[in-house]
């Protein structure tokens, strides 16, 4: 296509350092996880002088306070989309469409993108459901053929003629889709259902907080409660306080059965080599030291816990 494409390596990733190699090779076209925008944004970017004209996240969904930041200190907008392995970007916001802060844009020409319920019905705008493709084999629209070695997995994705992808959302009147969360990682707490990545953008405006997982955490009376792995932001320290003042600014900002009733500050979080959280491993972790009582550092509880 004619385009040049940068290779940039680093054994450590320094921000400041990947900024300057960005505005002295004139980079044009800038795409990045939100792992990796969310300490970008940490930086002064007004005083780099960026050549770039279009930028784009991938990997995970943007929360809406990144694109505040970075389109206040570069003047451009960044760009979310969706997409899996088993395909090509099902959803975007394509170049001069009008952007809705949060949400990964409207299903892109070659998809027919659904949501839909479990029994394929779809459902009404703005109610939660799967994000679906329809499906017809004599039709190539970007979905894969088959699984090589799980071929059990086929009969889970493909079904009433649609091909799940294991992901929810809803769609709004105007067509945008909005990520609620993988349906592994939706939590079920008091006969509520809970999307981490709504709880998870409330919590990185809290201006202490750098980057934020939630997932559940088993509780007796709940059967899970919503818990928060918080990054903090340089000049930060865990205490007690900070916490509480978490917990106040979610109380304002969530509806009740969606604020964390747990927050435990920690040092990193585990992430795919693309810089996908891996919830699965903090869920898993999280339900062995709950079920051994185990005490954690920097673990703190909402009084309604």
């Amino acid at each position: 296509m004619g385009a040049t494409i940068l290779g940039y390596h680093a054994d450590k990733f320094v921000p400041k350092e990947q900024l300057q190699t960005i505005q002295d090779l004139g980079v044009t076209t800038f795409c990045a996880p939100p792992t990796a925008l969310r300490v970008f944004i940490l930086e002064d970017l007004k005083s780099y002088d960026f050549k770039l004209r279009q930028c784009v996240a991938a990997g995970e969904p943007l929360n809406p306070e990144i694109i505040d930041v970075w389109k206040e200190g570069t003047g451009i907008t960044i760009r979310d989309g969706y997409g899996q392995s088993e395909s090509t970007a099902m959803i975007a916001n394509l170049p001069n469409e009008k952007i809705k802060y949060g949400s990964m844009g409207k299903p892109a020409f070659l998809y027919d993108i659904v949501i839909a319920d479990d029994d394929g019905n779809i459902v009404q705008d703005c109610e939660e459901g799967n994000i679906c493709v329809v499906h017809n084999e004599e039709t190539i629209n970007g979905i894969f053929k088959t699984y090589l070695i799980q071929k059990d997995k086929m009969m889970k994705v493909f079904k009433h003629g649609l091909y799940y992808t294991g992901d929810k959302a809803y769609k709004d009147e105007d067509g945008y889709v909005w990520f609620v969360g993988r349906d592994d990682d939706v939590i079920k707490a008091s006969d509520f259902r809970v999307g981490p990545f709504e709880v998870e953008s409330v919590l990185l405006e809290h201006d202490a907080i750098m980057e934020a997982a939630v997932v559940a955490s088993p509780h007796d009376l709940r059967s899970n409660a919503v818990k928060a792995f918080v990054i903090l932001a340089p000049g930060h320290k865990a205490s007690e306080e900070l916490a509480k003042d978490i917990f106040r600014y979610t109380e304002e900002h969530l509806a009740r059965y969606k604020i964390p009733r747990i927050v435990q500050f920690v040092e990193s979080l585990p992430k795919t080599i693309s810089g996908k959280i891996r919830r699965v491993e903090l869920r898993n972790q999280e339900a062995i030291d709950k079920k051994n009582k185990t005490i954690i550092p920097n673990e703190y509880f909402h009084e309604k816990y």
